[in-house]
């Protein structure tokens, strides 16, 4: 599975505990990423700075489901957000 286009849901949902730049205590959950652009795509995608944990996320349809909506509902249960719908 190719990532989706604009949907940016695995930069948003999902806590990084994991330092990042911008962010040295990392990201908490239903958070967007600081590098994360107005067109949902990552800004250090091919940059060192990328961290490790970012690079391993392959997207696949157990967590990216068939939509955008979908795949923000899955991994926000996934990470216990209640309040998913406002991300």
């Amino acid at each position: 599975m190719e990532c989706r286009e604009k949907c940016g849901a695995c930069c948003i949902v999902p806590s990084i505990s994991s330092i990042l730049p911008k962010m040295p205590g990392g990201k908490p959950g239903g958070v967007p990423c600081p590098h994360l652009t107005s067109d949902f795509r990552c800004d250090i995608f091919h940059s060192l700075e990328r961290p490790k944990v970012c690079a391993g996320f392959k997207p696949e349809k157990a967590f990216c489901g068939s939509c955008r909506s979908e795949a923000i509902e899955i991994l926000a249960q996934l990470q216990g957000l209640s309040e998913w719908k406002h991300l």
